[in-house]
């Protein structure tokens, strides 16, 4: 049976790792509760992700870089993520990481975790020796108030007419790029969002939940697509 053209896009925060690592770090090493009104600030859209990234930075102040070294190398990635990248690339399924938080973290675990190899989209950030938190935002769109990391546009890069796009996500960045693509996996807020605007999904917990489905679909004579995410690739390509 030959496989389907799988094109699979990955949330890091929350999704690969089993926290939000950029809550994380900030909540340690800022002020907590102004970490707290910020996050909330954005999750009730009050303020873009790309905002909600500069405040944090700037509200955290100095580092200690090996501090903040320590706390990222503690937190763990899902358990079943390994097996999931065998599973892609044993099927020839292309995988993608679309993170709205940043590479300096994500390079670090995907480093410790012998993973370095995945291919990553994600907004920058520097600290450099007198500790202050620099970002930047190569990915930057202002039409995606999510995600500073305008996840869409690496779907709609790394993908045509003749693949079958999904996502796999859990929180508030992945609200937008999901409008993209053929098939979602939800978790947590993302999944809260699918049941309220009716979005249809697939729920899971790990990515056992994902290969199991993922195996289903493939083995199908027919596969529909999406025609909603259809018209939305449609109409980026044609801007493009």
């Amino acid at each position: 049976m030959m496989n389907k053209s799988f094109k699979i896009f990955v949330d890091f925060d929350g999704t690969i790792s089993k926290v939000d690592v950029g809550e994380e770090l900030f909540r340690k090493f800022g002020n907590k509760k102004l970490t707290d009104k910020i996050i909330k600030d954005l999750l009730d859209d009050k303020i873009s992700s790309r905002e909600c990234w500069i405040e944090l930075c700037e509200s955290t102040g100095k580092v200690i870089k090996n501090d903040w070294n320590n706390c990222i190398d503690r937190i763990e990635v899902d358990t079943t993520f390994h097996q999931f990248v065998n599973f892609c690339g044993k099927h020839n399924f292309d995988l993608f990481i679309l993170s709205d938080g940043f590479d300096y973290y994500i390079e670090r675990i995907l480093e410790r975790e012998r993973l370095s190899h995945l291919k990553f989209f994600s907004n920058n950030l520097s600290i450099p020796s007198e500790g202050f938190l620099i970002p930047s935002f190569p990915y930057f769109n202002e039409h995606c108030r999510t995600s500073a990391n305008c996840k869409q546009t690496h779907i709609i890069e790394n993908s045509g007419e003749d693949d079958y796009t999904i996502f796999i996500g859990d929180g508030n960045s992945d609200k937008d790029p999901i409008e993209f693509v053929d098939f979602i996996f939800a978790k947590d807020h993302l999944l809260k969002h699918c049941e309220k605007k009716r979005i249809t999904y697939f729920p899971f917990n790990n990515f056992m939940d994902v290969m199991d489905k993922l195996n289903e679909l493939n083995s199908k004579k027919r596969l529909k697509k999406r025609h909603q995410a259809e018209l939305k690739r449609r109409e980026a390509y044609l801007v493009e």
